[in-house]
Formats: structure tokens, sequence, C-alpha cells
């Protein structure tokens, strides 16, 4: 996901991927996707914004590989650009110091659901559908779009017993 943020008032292009296993090549596919973004910038000729991407992690295990290019001989060091993989565990990262109110309603949803607390995904409030999609991929739950009410917005509490009752209809949730 790419999203062209205003920070204090200077612009940056976000970028997004999720990860639920190891990719040994992460960071190159992340470097590849920002140079791309960069190149599609500069080619549009219109203004040029900065690009930062991080890595949302979903695994069960703490993440181990690469987040820098600089895992090279000392010596190499001053002539190679390098390249930092931000990763962030969804699991465990402090929503509240989100200010975007559509991320922090995507990282508490899926750590509700990481931690299997549905009853609080029920909680009356209400989020933008896109959103609650987004989590739903994140969290590689099988949710349709059918599966929710219609509208920009959902009411949270809907949405959960909608979702609830099509799993008790096809016989995977116990009652």
């Amino acid at each position: 996901m790419i999203r062209k943020a205003d920070i204090h008032g200077d612009y940056v292009i976000i970028g997004v991927e999720h990860q639920s296993t190891f990719d040994k090549n992460m960071i190159f596919r992340i470097l590849n996707y920002d140079a791309t973004t960069y190149i599609n910038q500069v080619e549009s000729k219109k203004e040029v914004y900065p690009v930062g991407s991080f890595v949302f992690y979903t695994g069960d295990e703490e993440w181990k590989l690469l987040e820098t290019l600089k895992s090279i001989p000392s010596e190499m060091e001053p002539y190679i650009n390098d390249w930092k993989l931000p990763v962030v565990d969804l699991k465990t990262m402090d929503a509240r110091k989100l200010m975007n109110r559509r991320l922090r309603d995507v990282v508490e949803i899926d750590q509700s659901m990481f931690a299997g607390s549905y009853d609080g995904l029920r909680e009356n409030r209400k989020i933008e559908t896109e959103s609650f999609m987004m989590a739903a991929t994140f969290t590689c739950t099988n949710i349709r779009r059918e599966d929710l009410p219609e509208g920009d917005e959902i009411n949270m509490c809907k949405a959960m017993n909608q979702l609830f009752q099509r799993m008790r209809d096809e016989g995977k949730l116990n009652t």
C-alpha cells in the first residue's frame, strides 16, 4: 500500500508492505518498491516527494533477517549505499502512538484478531470499510466485502455480528 501523507505541512510518500513469513530478499523488494516510486514521480515531471517504506511483520517468530545493506566488510562501507528496512511488529507496536486514525484502526483491529479477542472488536465504533478490509488482509482473515454492511464506513459491532453469522452458517464457528 502506498499513500501520500502530509507531515507538518511537508508531503511524503509512505509505503507499507505486509509480511507474515521470513523473506531473505525483503530488503531488496522494499528497495525496488521505493526506487520504482521515485522513478514514477520523476517520469511524471511533477514534484518528487521523499519515499519511506516499512514492513508490517505479523509472523510468529521475531524478525532476524537483514534490516540494512551495510552487512559488509567495514573497508567497503564508505563506498556502498545503504538501504534500511524498518520492520514493525504489528502484534506488539503501541497503536496509541499512531496519529493517523485509519492506520490506528487497522493496527487495533489486527492486534485484537491476533490476540483472539474478537469480543473487543464488537465495540460500537465506526471505521472506514477500507481500513477493516486492510486489517483482514494483514491477519489473513477471509472477509469478503459482501459480508460487510454497505457504505464507506461500517459499525464494528454490526460488521462483526454479520461475520460471525456467516461463519456459523458455514460451520466454521462453534456456538
